[in-house]
């Protein structure tokens, strides 16, 4: 008997609770909700109607051009040039002093440039030392002076005849050793010399007139900024 009113009981609890879930819930559909109450939903542009989705579409444009803008106009604001080249490290320092108030950054550098010097007058290289000084001797009995025997580098083992900064004087000594028997020959040498340049950042509208440095040689030209 007992057994018959619990399997009894237990069978109304769950017919109760089966009407309770289907009675008793706010959305007759049987769909839970996709978010909390009040909260607007996500949707995808795919989703929305065409006039709204355009719309959107828009509204992210506009946000990305502005954006891009600012970006593309950080460096506006400036302007790059080198100045030089400077004959001497004071130099250099004397102008990036007197512009001092007029630059927004600036940096000295180095490099190194090949320029044409002096012309030489010479006997070409002997096989040896020893032909060198022979050969140096024999323009002494010639009653000619001046020369020396180059003891190393490129152009060691020959006779050097002098450096002359004047072309047609070096003409005129190359000529009278040939005259007296000797192969003398004459070029013009090479030499590498320092250049100092000062690279400056301008604000826009700043304008730098190397002639108002009152140094010879100074231009500018347009830079890399840094």
């Amino acid at each position: 008997m007992l057994v018959r009113l619990a399997f009894v009981l237990l069978c109304l609890a769950n017919i109760a609770l089966a009407a309770w879930l289907w009675l008793g819930q706010p959305y007759t559909s049987g769909a839970l909700p996709p978010g909390d109450p009040g909260v607007p939903m996500l949707q995808l542009l795919s989703e929305l109607p065409a006039s709204a989705a355009t719309a959107t579409a828009a509204d992210a444009g506009v946000a990305a051009n502005v954006e891009g803008a600012v970006v593309a106009g950080a460096g506006d604001g400036q302007r790059c040039i080198a100045l030089g080249p400077f004959a001497t490290p004071q130099d250099l320092r004397a102008a990036r002093q007197a512009l001092a108030g007029n630059t927004m950054r600036a940096r000295a550098r180095q490099e190194q440039a090949s320029e044409t010097g002096s012309w030489w007058v010479y006997l070409p290289e002997a096989s040896n030392r020893a032909q060198a000084l022979a050969r140096a001797r024999q323009l002494a009995d010639r009653r000619i002076s001046d020369y020396f025997v180059v003891s190393s580098g490129e152009h060691a083992n020959s006779v050097s005849l002098g450096l002359f900064k004047d072309p047609a004087n070096a003409r005129r000594r190359r000529d009278e050793v040939i005259a007296a028997g000797f192969p003398a020959r004459m070029t013009q040498r090479a030499e590498t010399v320092p250049e100092y340049w000062l690279d400056l950042v301008l604000a826009a509208g700043t304008r730098i007139d190397p002639d108002a440095l009152h140094l010879d040689g100074v231009q500018s030209h347009p830079a890399a900024c840094f």
